[in-house]
């Protein structure tokens, strides 16, 4: 029997993330650090691996509000130019390190304001340490900029975002709880940069359900779905077949992207275990499904954990870990030619190369 791809191989692969928060992804180190630096003085501990656990432990709540609640601190670090720089700049290096050749990372600026930054400022803060951190050429990242549903300023938030889009801003997203806080509420956001031609990512379909998706796909422009795993509850599984509803058949006919963040979806309750997860079940589908880690800090993840995961979960060989990171790649907000030759120079040859060295074949092609 061929050997499934093991951890140490996964993260030699070249990886595509798509749904990742800075502010959900700091090292511990530097939360304990940038808090001593500027004065911020709630944080639960100061020892680096107490405080790595709380996160973690904290989030493992199955509840996305609770989930959220944990990022009060590392947000509470976000409100200098010196320390998003930085932050910034460390995510691309972990990034990379773990073997992701392509990123987009989301971060909404309107967080870090508390003592005086400009929402322009923020960003250019997150761009430049983005440029630091990609400097040496191994990832290349493009920077999401985020609203929150509960607040009244996304508008503002998406001018601020299109004023940068020629300097690494790829797209708007808005983010946070679901429940009360419908994507239609941002409709004068989202048309602004529709009309800008720009992109558009939502988070919706994670703790909420069909309504979610159907007001972000059909009347906000979403291009991709953060999260989106709630698509299955249009979808009938019996023993005489599988069933998909309506708006199924249309996220599936459209190839909308699902950016699917798997340990963060059993940390905040959507199912129980990664085997449990609908991932496996649309893959089988063939949604245009994409892996990533949502929160690498809160969630105690990075790419190659998901991957690992999803193989030992599923079985998955590497036919299911390109075609996933491939995914991802056609579904970037990256320009097209860019895409292409990340493609074709990075992703491809890459996982030949694991295939032609007998690190792994495909379980299941």
């Amino acid at each position: 029997m061929d050997e499934r791809p093991t951890f140490a191989q996964i993260r030699r692969a070249p990886k595509v993330l798509l749904h990742d928060h800075l502010d959900g992804g700091l090292r511990p180190s530097t939360v304990v650090e940038l808090a001593a630096e500027h004065g911020y003085g709630g944080l639960p501990t100061t020892d680096v691996d107490d405080l790595a656990r709380w996160f973690t432990e904290g989030a493992a709540r199955r509840d996305l509000v609770l989930y959220l609640d944990t990022f009060e601190h590392t947000v509470g670090v976000l409100q200098e130019r010196d320390a998003i720089v930085r932050v910034a700049a460390e995510c691309a290096q972990d990034l990379a390190d773990d073997g992701v050749v392509y990123a987009e990372v989301r971060m909404a600026p309107e967080l870090c304001l508390e003592r005086g930054l400009t929402l322009d400022e923020a960003i250019e803060a997150m761009l430049e340490g983005f440029r630091l951190g990609t400097a040496d050429g191994r990832i290349e990242i493009g920077l999401l900029v985020t609203a929150m549903r509960h607040a009244a300023n996304s508008k503002e938030v998406a001018e601020a975002a299109l004023r940068h889009r020629d300097e690494g801003v790829v797209g708007f997203d808005i983010a946070g709880s679901e429940s009360g806080h419908p994507p239609t509420r941002h409709l004068d956001a989202f048309r602004l940069v529709a009309e800008d031609n720009f992109h558009i990512t939502i988070h919706a379909g994670e703790a909420f359900g069909l309504p979610s998706i159907w007001e972000a796909v059909q009347i906000c422009g979403a291009e991709r779905l953060g999260h989106g795993v709630r698509i299955v509850d249009d979808i009938t599984v019996t023993d005489d077949g599988v069933r998909l509803g309506r708006l199924a058949s249309f996220v599936r006919d459209r190839r909308v992207p699902l950016e699917m963040c798997p340990t963060s979806n059993v940390n905040t309750g959507v199912c129980d275990t990664i085997a449990e997860h609908p991932i496996g079940l649309l893959r089988r589908l063939r949604y245009r499904v994409t892996v990533n880690t949502d929160n690498r800090l809160m969630s105690g993840t990075s790419m190659s954990e998901e991957m690992a995961k999803l193989v030992e979960a599923f079985g998955y060989g590497w036919d299911d870990l390109e075609w996933l990171t491939l995914n991802a790649m056609k579904s970037a907000f990256w320009p097209f030619d860019r895409r292409l030759r990340i493609i074709n120079e990075r992703i491809k040859p890459g996982y030949a190369a694991l295939r032609a060295s007998g690190l792994g074949v495909s379980l299941t092609g």
